[in-house]
């Protein structure tokens, strides 16, 4: 039997928030450098799959806090989407990395870095917006954050059509195309469930206000 707390245990939710979205932010990085120094291939894609293990960990850990809370800071939807969301990142930079390993990629492509790039960048973003949660205050602030993060998404959009029409000028192996395509979509909706973050604070925001 669950026990219910009628007291709002915010400083556990808001933990658990930053905690996830600090693991973003390593798992952002650590595949970024993956891609930037190509060594140690198979020990970073273990680390990768490692964080994301982290990750899963603190996305039950929230789900079992909502379970268990009668009163919550924000609305029980926001949790638990936002728990989603944020564990739908680190799958999708864990399933670039580990199909890295599993097609047996020789090289990264030079668009592959600039969308790592910009995911390290826009994670970073989310990593920043998330501590804002705690203080009403601090609400208007995100909104600055969620900006920027709808602009990266759109940036490595770009990014991603680019290297989609490389791929298909410059490569003769179509199977060497095919891994390709699928890693960029990882990678892209990495990208992507970021600004579904942004689009979860943003509601909050106009909640709270």
């Amino acid at each position: 039997m669950h026990r219910f707390h009628l007291l709002p245990r915010e400083e556990k939710f808001f933990d658990l928030f930053e905690e996830s979205a600090q693991n973003l932010v390593r798992a952002a990085c650590l595949f970024a450098e993956l891609l930037r120094n190509w060594e140690d291939v198979e020990e970073k894609v273990r680390q990768l799959t490692e964080l994301e293990h982290h990750g899963d960990n603190i996305t039950h850990r929230i789900i079992a806090q909502l379970h268990g809370t009668f009163v919550t800071p924000i609305d029980r939807e926001d949790i638990a989407q936002l728990a989603q969301r944020m564990d739908d990142v680190m799958d999708f930079i864990e399933a670039a990395a580990v199909r890295i390993v599993l097609y047996g990629i020789d090289k990264p492509t030079e668009r592959a870095k600039e969308v790592a790039d910009v995911l390290v960048r826009v994670t970073t973003e989310v990593g920043e917006a998330i501590p804002r949660l705690r203080h009403r205050r601090e609400l208007s602030h995100m909104r600055e954050h969620c900006i920027e993060i709808n602009r990266l998404e759109n940036e490595a959009d770009a990014v991603r059509r680019s290297a989609l029409a490389e791929l298909f000028h410059e490569q003769v192996d179509v199977t060497n195309v095919i891994k390709w395509m699928e890693i960029y979509e990882n990678m892209e909706n990495a990208v992507d469930s970021c600004e579904d973050i942004a689009d979860i604070l943003e509601g909050v925001m106009i909640k709270r206000a």
